[in-house]
């Protein structure tokens, strides 16, 4: 277990306990144990204290990985469309997270929606991926939904989200956001075998 999968235990436990437990002493205990794990992140990410601590609040009840789902679209020629982020850390699939109440497929729909400006249907679940915390990632285990989608309307356009989007062949792009790329060659591979299977005739 690497040191940013050990800090995400340390965390979780103590987070658990602080919503579970009545007992002053156990309380204190978790506050600590959630301090040293904060206290390294600090070290390891260079953020303020405040601000890691801050991050973990935000969320309530038990603590469970975030979801997020993602869509990926081809055109004929077996280009995927991507965006590249706002924030400068890549290009990506349309993606984003699972709002309370929502399924992970209506969430992939939405995010295209907003991201492109395109009304997708989805075909198939490519698969689940579980992304580990890490210096880069940041301090919390995600796990990502991929779905392949064909589009059924709307026109391209870019949102706030984005500087730049456009369809690129997979081999093309080098500058991947995250682990976009892992999502991208697994949908790719089940599009075109997809792509084999003759269409069935009226």
């Amino acid at each position: 277990m690497d040191i940013f999968s050990l800090l995400d235990e340390l965390q979780t436990i103590a987070r658990n306990g602080l919503h579970y437990a009545r007992d002053p002493y156990d309380r204190e205990r978790y506050e600590h144990l959630l301090h040293v794990a904060t206290q390294q992140y600090q070290e390891l990410l260079g953020l303020p204290a405040d601000a890691i601590r801050a991050r973990f609040q935000q969320e309530v009840g038990y603590i469970t990985p975030k979801v997020g789902s993602n869509a990926a679209i081809f055109n004929e020629r077996g280009e995927i469309l991507l965006m590249e982020r706002a924030d400068g850390s890549g290009w990506c699939l349309p993606c984003g997270w699972v709002d309370p109440n929502e399924r992970p497929i209506d969430t992939a729909i939405r995010e295209v929606r907003e991201e492109t400006g395109l009304e997708v249907k989805i075909t198939r679940l490519v698969g689940n991926f579980t992304r580990k915390p890490t210096g880069k990632n940041g301090p919390h285990t995600m796990v990502a939904i991929v779905h392949l989608c064909d589009v059924i309307g709307g026109e391209l356009r870019l949102s706030h989200e984005g500087t730049d989007l456009r369809y690129w062949p997979i081999d093309a792009m080098t500058d991947w956001h995250d682990v976009h790329e892992t999502y991208a060659r697994a949908a790719y591979t089940m599009w075109s075998a997809a792509q084999l299977i003759p269409a069935v005739s009226d």
